[in-house]
């Protein structure tokens, strides 16, 4: 069977089709704001002074990082139930889309607020701020700067991984696309076109990322002018000899 132009732009800018390309993108904004907020919770209570609060955090990470999302979603939506916890394709979808997400943004938060120097710590203790006080003022506006470029990239992977919830007939980009492949077997078209839906998305988002990290990377505050200027001493220069 040869490829069919009119098939493919057909299939493209279909209402069907475009219906699963946003659905896709609200799936990941709202899986991977939930996810960031658990996330942060979780990498907090692995840093906590307490033993029970970290092993709790421990096993969450060391559970939903050890096995596989297509797993963890099947669980939710088929298995949990027969436990009396029935959810919808939706609520299932967003759930262990979130859960997965939280695992990998809570190591993602940790390195990076572990990677702010102790000094710094020091320094606010010693100014008497208050734990809220050093986190708001000090290490998290540090710590951002190494946590938006994996942040980007978890985004990135969200938006692909999405397609993992056909498997519990989520109506997401994929799988309309199975569905508009079984209607006329024209199936290098849908998938070509699901191809270039994903990879649009994903360009969109890699250049407002590379914004966002070009935001961060600025200095905190203004930075002087080191120019020297011809016949003026800089700060800390010797005197010109007469």
């Amino acid at each position: 069977m040869s490829f069919s132009w009119d098939h493919f732009f057909r299939y493209l800018f279909s209402d069907y089709m475009l219906n699963g390309v946003w659905t896709t993108l609200w799936l990941s904004c709202v899986a991977m704001f939930i996810g960031c907020a658990l996330g942060v919770v979780v990498a907090f209570m692995k840093m906590s002074r307490f033993w029970l609060v970290r092993r709790i955090a421990i096993t969450f990470i060391w559970i939903w990082r050890g096995t596989p999302l297509l797993v963890q979603m099947v669980i939710i939506y088929a298995v949990l139930p027969h436990a009396g916890l029935k959810l919808g394709v939706i609520e299932s979808a967003i759930l262990a889309l979130a859960l997965h997400e939280a695992a990998y943004f809570a190591e993602i938060v940790r390195s990076g607020i572990l990677s702010v120097s102790k000094g710094q710590t020091d320094a606010s203790l010693a100014l008497g701020m208050t734990w809220p006080q050093r986190m708001r003022y000090v290490i998290l506006p540090q710590a951002t700067r190494i946590i938006i470029p994996p942040l980007g990239n978890q985004f990135t992977l969200m938006i692909k991984t999405t397609s993992i919830a056909s498997v519990i007939s989520m109506e997401e980009l994929f799988r309309r696309t199975q569905q508009l492949a079984q209607i006329e077997f024209r199936v290098l078209e849908a998938y070509l076109c699901a191809a270039c839906w994903y990879l649009l998305m994903t360009t969109v988002w890699g250049e407002m990322q590379k914004r966002i990290e070009r935001h961060y990377d600025r200095p905190f505050g203004p930075v002087a002018d080191t120019k020297k200027t011809p016949g003026t001493p800089l700060s800390g220069d010797a005197p010109a000899q007469v």
